[in-house]
């Protein structure tokens, strides 16, 4: 079995997820094939295909939710460790510019809402750094000079 860590907080949206799609989802999917079967010939019915497409898609995804918990690790932050890790949130700026980010498990990444893996090149760099520590991080860009300003 392999271990998949993830904070507090991505395990509770997974298993939201998990939840939201045995009830709901599920039941909206239901309904669409029953529709889709009142029409008749099925062998024609493109609202039919869909909806078992659908339907094949859903059940997939829970059983890939299902095992992503099942092997779950959570990591939450150690309050007595002096530096960052994951489950922090960093304050930091670089090349000029401020940035606040969350150190998530790769599995819970999402640059775009200022989540990122203690996998990435920057979240590699973070990790076990302090408040003042200089940083650099090699980026597709080139390389970037980061400054910790300060972490929880």
């Amino acid at each position: 079995m392999m271990t998949r860590l993830v904070t507090k907080d991505g395990l509770k949206k997974l298993q939201d997820e998990v939840e939201e799609r045995k009830t709901t989802v599920r039941q909206e999917i239901a309904q669409a094939i029953k529709e889709a079967k009142e029409q008749g010939d099925l062998s024609e019915n493109a609202e039919y295909s869909e909806a078992k497409r659908l339907q094949s898609e859903n059940e997939t995804r829970i059983a890939e939710l299902e095992m992503m918990i099942k092997e779950a690790q959570v990591v939450a932050p150690d309050k007595s460790a002096s530096g960052i890790q994951i489950g922090s949130v960093v304050e930091l700026i670089c090349n000029k510019t401020a940035y606040t980010y969350a150190i998530v498990s790769s599995h819970e990444a999402d640059p775009a809402s200022g989540k990122i893996s203690h996998e990435s090149p920057i979240g590699k760099a973070l990790i076990g750094k302090k408040a003042g520590d200089e940083v650099t991080v090699g980026t597709p860009g080139g390389t970037m000079k980061c400054t910790v300003i300060s972490f929880k």
